[in-house]
This record gives C-alpha cells, sequence and structure tokens, in this order.
C-alpha cells in the first residue's frame, strides 16, 4: 500500500507539474509578441546566455571533434575506409552530437544562470515589487529571457558543430594524414541540406525546451536559498533528460 500510495502521489506530482508548464508557457508566449517591442532587452539576453557561453562551447567543441577524429579514425582504418572519417565526422556531429552535447552544455551554464537570477529575483521579492507596481514580470523578465536562450541555442549549435569539424580535420588530417581532397569532396557530397536542417530543427527544439524550462524553475522557485539552490538543479536534471527524450522522438520522426 505504501509503494501505491508514492507512485500516485509521484504521478499526481508529474501531472501538476506538467500542467503548471503548460499554463506558464502560454502565459510566455502571450507576452511575446509586446516583448518584441523592447529589442534591447531580448539582445541583451543573447548576449547572456549565447556570448558568455561561447568559450566552453567552442572548447568542448573542439575536443568533443578531436575524440571524435581519433575514435573514427580507428574504426574506419579497420575497413580500408579512413577516407570517409569527413562523411562520418560531420554526420555525427550535425545530426547528433552538436545539437544534444550544445544543449547540455547550455543547460548546465545559461539555463542554471537563468533560473538562478529568476530565482534570487523571487526570493528577493523584485517579482512581487513588479507585480505591485503594475508590470507585469512575465513580460518584463521571463519572456525576454525565454527568446534570448530560444535565439541563441541554434547559433551555439552552429558554432559547436564548425569547431567540432575542425577539431576533426586537425586530427585526421594533420595528425594522420587522411588526404584534405578526400576529407573535403567526401563530406560535401554527402552531406545534405536535409542534414544540417535536422541538426539545426533540433537545435531549436533543444533551445526551446531548456529555456523554457530555466525560467519555469526559477519563475516558481521557492523565495528561499534552498529553494534556488534546487530550482537550480532541478534545470540541469530536467533539461538533460528532456533533451535526451526529445532527441529520441525527433531522431525517429525525421528517419
Amino acid at each position: 500500500m505504501k509503494l501505491l500510495r508514492e507512485l500516485t502521489d509521484n504521478a499526481s506530482d508529474f501531472a501538476a507539474t506538467v500542467g503548471g508548464v503548460t499554463l506558464f508557457l502560454g502565459r510566455v508566449l502571450g507576452q511575446v509578441p509586446r516583448a518584441l517591442l523592447r529589442p534591447s532587452l531580448i539582445v541583451e539576453q543573447v548576449h547572456n546566455t549565447g556570448a558568455l557561453s561561447l568559450v566552453i562551447i567552442m572548447t568542448c567543441g573542439l575536443f568533443v571533434g578531436a575524440v571524435l577524429g581519433l575514435q573514427g579514425y580507428d574504426l574506419l582504418l579497420r575497413f580500408g575506409s579512413e577516407d570517409a572519417l569527413g562523411t562520418a565526422a560531420a554526420l555525427a556531429l550535425i545530426k547528433e552530437l552538436g545539437p544534444v552535447v550544445t544543449a547540455l552544455l547550455f543547460a548546465g551554464r545559461a539555463g542554471t544562470a537563468l533560473a538562478s537570477e529568476l530565482g534570487l529575483m523571487r526570493a528577493t521579492d523584485q517579482l512581487t515589487a513588479m507585480e505591485m507596481m503594475a508590470v507585469d514580470p512575465i513580460r518584463r523578465v521571463v519572456a525576454p529571457r525565454f527568446l534570448g536562450g530560444l535565439i541563441a541555442m541554434p547559433l551555439l549549435t552552429i558554432i559547436f558543430i564548425a569547431i567540432g569539424i575542425f577539431g576533426v580535420q586537425v586530427v585526421g588530417v594533420q595528425l594522420f594524414g587522411v588526404d584534405s581532397a578526400s576529407f573535403w569532396s567526401q563530406m560535401r557530397s554527402s552531406v545534405s541540406h536535409n542534414d544540417i536542417a535536422e541538426g539545426v530543427l533540433k537545435g531549436c527544439v533543444f533551445g526551446f525546451a531548456c529555456s523554457l524550462i530555466a525560467v519555469y524553475e526559477g519563475y516558481t522557485a521557492t523565495p528561499t536559498a534552498e529553494g534556488v539552490g534546487r530550482a537550480t538543479t532541478r534545470t540541469v536534471v530536467t533539461s538533460a533528460v528532456l533533451t535526451l527524450m526529445l532527441d529520441y522522438m525527433l531522431t525517429a520522426i525525421m528517419l
């Protein structure tokens, strides 16, 4: 009976959370047109979530590409197909590794920053003060941050993929001596516009999900130091799980 009660409570909490996120998303989307009238706020958030994440994105992209080059070359060498390294690495980065790893890094860096910032504003009654002054915090604070993350995520994904391919090229061509002409020509002939569109679409979807979770957790955080910490932790965990779930569903649809 105790196990059944716990399962029932967990199911009830999950349904309540899904409903809360859905209602919150409706409120945010309703304020997006008015938030667009103040583009300076959105540009500022694109800088905070995107530009300030460039170092970690580029660094991780370079080393992910380098590792992919090492492992890909070792695998293809066994079949005498090392010239196909560019094609294999590009498809892996564009369709899977680029969007997914970027989303995980985005959640860990920008998502936690958004959640903790909004949670601190809730804990210090700044959001309540806005409501008392007839300023909608969803329009003034939440919507620009949501749009900033939504815009920055696809751009970061493209940068991660480009740096990752450069890392593969350094390892494959410069280190192992793969023919440069074959590396790039096979990549250009094998990677289609649909593959690139799939990677960018995944970046947009993951950016939507991660930004929504971050602003929701921060906005609804318990106004205590412990509550802000829990909201930040939930942001990372939920964003990571949701990213992997969405990646599976999108991949299954696009195959």
